[in-house]
C-alpha cells in the first residue's frame, strides 16, 4: 500500500515514530515519509543516523492548525502519534494533555479530511477505556474524534484507530525506569506486586498499526490481543536478566494509576469482530439517531471486560523471554 505514496508520522521522533519509519523503509518504497514533530534535536539525531533522500523532517506541532494543514498536502496516508502520553504530566497540566491529545487530533483529522488523504489511523492506549486519569481521558475523546469524524465526513478519507496496552521499554515507560535502578544498584520500585499490565514488544505494537492500514475501515477500532503480567514478576524476570541483586520496594499505587488495565469493554466485545490475534471494534457508521437512541439492543451482553487481569497471565520464565527479544535489553547486556 505505501509504495510510491507519501507518508505522514505525527510524533514522529517518539518510540513508535522511530520503529514504524524503520519498517516502513525496510519493507517498502515510498515516494516519501514525513516526520513531523516540534523536537528539533530528536529531528537531528534522526536525520544525521538515517542520512535518507525520502525522509523530510518538518517542525511543526499538531495545536497549530495551519501547520497541521501545510504538512498535510500531498499526504496519502497518515499514522497520528503525536500525543503527551506520561500519566503524572498530564495529571499535572491537564490542559496541556487536552490541548495536544484533543485539540491537536481535531486538527489532524480536519486537515486529512481537507487534503484528501487516503487513510488516517490514529493510536490510542488501554487507559482510554474506563479512564480515571486526565491523560486516559484525553485519549477516550480521541477515539471520539476519530469515530465522529468517520460518521460525519463526506470525503473519501478511512479514519480508523488502534488501542494497546502497555509498550515496552517506549519512552516513558517503566522499564527504563527499573533498569535505571538496577544499574545504580537502588532497588526497583513497584507501586503494587499484584498490579497487572499489558505486555506488548514495540514490534508486535506496530504489526498492530499495519494491521489496521489494511484492515481497518471507517470507523474501526482495532486492537491487539496482548498477555500480562504483574508488575511483581517483571520486575523479578528483569533482575534476573540483568543478573543484578537488586530488590524490590513497594511504594504504593499513585493517583491516577489502575489495578488492572481494561483494553475492550463488554459493550465493545459485543459489537466486535474477533481474529486470531485481534479485535475489530465496529462502530455506527453514520450518523443514525434511530439506531442510537430507539433501535439499539443487547443481547447476550459478554460477562466481563477484556483486561490485564483475565487475559493470559505470563510466568516470570515467559516475561525473561520476552525482555531478551527487547533490543534495549541485549544492549544493556
Amino acid at each position: 500500500m505505501l509504495n510510491d505514496k507519501t507518508v505522514l508520522i505525527t510524533g514522529g521522533t517518539g518510540s513508535f515514530g522511530n520503529q514504524v519509519l524503520e519498517r516502513i523503509l525496510e519493507l517498502y518504497t515510498p515516494r516519501k515519509v514525513i516526520i513531523y514533530s516540534r523536537d528539533e534535536l530528536k529531528q537531528h539525531e534522526m536525520r544525521t543516523r538515517l542520512h535518507s533522500p525520502i525522509v523530510d523532517f518538518w517542525i511543526g506541532d499538531v495545536r497549530d492548525r495551519q501547520s497541521v494543514l501545510s504538512v498535510m498536502k500531498n499526504v496519502d496516508y497518515v499514522f497520528h502519534a503525536a500525543a503527551l502520553k506520561q500519566v503524572p504530566s498530564c495529571e499535572f497540566f491537564p490542559m496541556e494533555a487536552v490541548m495536544t491529545n484533543v485539540v491537536g487530533t481535531h486538527n489532524v483529522l480536519d486537515a486529512a479530511e481537507e487534503q484528501g488523504v487516503r487513510k488516517v489511523v490514529v493510536l490510542s492506549t488501554d487507559k482510554a477505556v474506563y479512564p480515571i486519569n486526565a491523560m486516559g481521558l484525553t485519549k477516550a475523546l480521541v477515539e471520539k474524534l476519530m469515530l465522529a469524524k468517520a460518521r460525519t465526513s463526506i470525503s473519501s478519507t478511512v479514519f480508523c484507530g488502534v488501542r494497546y496496552g502497555n509498550v515496552m521499554y517506549s519512552r516513558g515507560s517503566v522499564l527504563p525506569l527499573f533498569v535505571n535502578q538496577i544499574r545504580n544498584h537502588q532497588p526497583v520500585t513497584l507501586t503494587s506486586a499484584d498490579m497487572t499490565r499489558f505486555l506488548l514488544p514495540l514490534p508486535t505494537a506496530i504489526d498492530l498499526v499495519f494491521f489496521a492500514l489494511e484492515n481497518g475501515k471507517n470507523g474501526d477500532i482495532l486492537v491487539r490481543k496482548s498477555p500480562a503480567a504483574t508488575m511483581g514478576v517483571l520486575a523479578a524476570a528483569l533482575i534476573e536478566v540483568l543478573k543484578s541483586k537488586s530488590g524490590t520496594k513497594i511504594i504504593g499505587i499513585s493517583e491516577g494509576e489502575k489495578l488492572h488495565e481494561t483494553l475492550v469493554t463488554k459493550e465493545d466485545l459485543l459489537r466486535s469482530e474477533s481474529f486470531p490475534e485481534y479485535f475489530r471494534i465496529k462502530n455506527l457508521e453514520n450518523l443514525d439517531y434511530e439506531k442510537y437512541f430507539t433501535e439499539g439492543k443487547i443481547n447476550n451482553l459478554p460477562k466481563e471486560d477484556y483486561t490485564s487481569q483475565n487475559a493470559r497471565r505470563l510466568d516470570i520464565g515467559e516475561v525473561k523471554d520476552l525482555l531478551l527479544g527487547l533490543r534495549e535489553i541485549q544492549e544493556q547486556l
